[in-house]
């Protein structure tokens, strides 16, 4: 199984932990910020990136689906507001941001729809041809075997069911790019330590989109494990982009 440069990118490099755990522990201690510092860092355009991603099951019509990399459950919220499910389950590995979106789920009064767990993306808890859908937003560079998540979640895909995939990724127009990465490297680095308390979580974000494999170079992962009918669509003149892939019907 292929490893891949983001694979190896962690969020503390003098622990001793592997990149799973780092992960789990970096957003349980900036979960209480997570949603705010999104929506300022972005800018707020983090929500449309969201409503774009979720427009792409519509015509699935899905009626039971998961989403990996759930976090505070935002997408898994706008997918009950617009997708008229009958079961949304979300998985996260960190138990931090799980209890935010628990809280948030019983605000919306959307208990008897959602349901978050622990899980991981790279052993999920339920049995082959689960849901109609998959989705995961701003988590599969978090995985620390990009492959083996991409295999289980079309392992528990309904034949003809349908993974959306939101990422970040990097704009290609020149004097774009270049404030981009100075924004990245900088700004959002200096602003997450300011309001956040820890500068680590935004210096992973700005190494591991750097290291992720982007556009027709994730397609081609899509591809060669078994997704079919992929597609790409780019947001905000790249920074961020929408991944899609079926699983072959039967």
């Amino acid at each position: 199984m292929t490893k891949y440069s983001h694979d190896h990118i962690v969020p503390f490099k003098d622990s001793g932990q592997k990149k799973k755990q780092q992960v789990a522990d970096m957003f349980d201690r900036i979960a209480f910020r997570y949603d705010f510092l999104n929506r300022f860092l972005s800018g707020g355009i983090d929500v449309r990136w969201r409503k774009k991603a979720i427009r792409e099951l519509k015509e699935v019509d899905p009626k039971f689906i998961l989403d990996v990399a759930t976090g505070t459950a935002d997408v898994a919220i706008m997918m009950a507001k617009y997708l008229d499910p009958e079961n949304i389950t979300g998985i996260d590995i960190s138990e931090g941001m799980l209890n935010l979106g628990l809280k948030k789920i019983a605000n919306y009064k959307l208990k008897n729809i959602i349901d978050l767990q622990v899980g991981d993306s790279e052993a999920i808890n339920f049995p082959e041809a689960t849901f109609d859908a998959i989705t995961v937003a701003f988590g599969v560079r978090n995985f620390a075997n990009l492959e083996k998540g991409l295999e289980e979640m079309l392992r528990v895909l309904k034949p003809g069911g349908k993974l959306v995939v939101l990422e970040f990724s990097k704009p290609k127009q020149f004097l774009f790019k270049r404030f981009y990465s100075l924004y990245m490297k900088t700004a959002a680095a200096g602003i997450g330590k300011w309001i956040g308390k820890n500068r680590e979580a935004y210096k992973y974000l700005h190494e591991s989109v750097n290291a992720f494999p982007e556009g027709k170079d994730f397609l081609d992962i899509l591809d060669k494990i078994g997704y079919k009918g992929t597609y790409l669509k780019t947001l905000s003149l790249g920074i961020c982009t929408i991944y899609c892939g079926r699983k072959e019907k039967r």
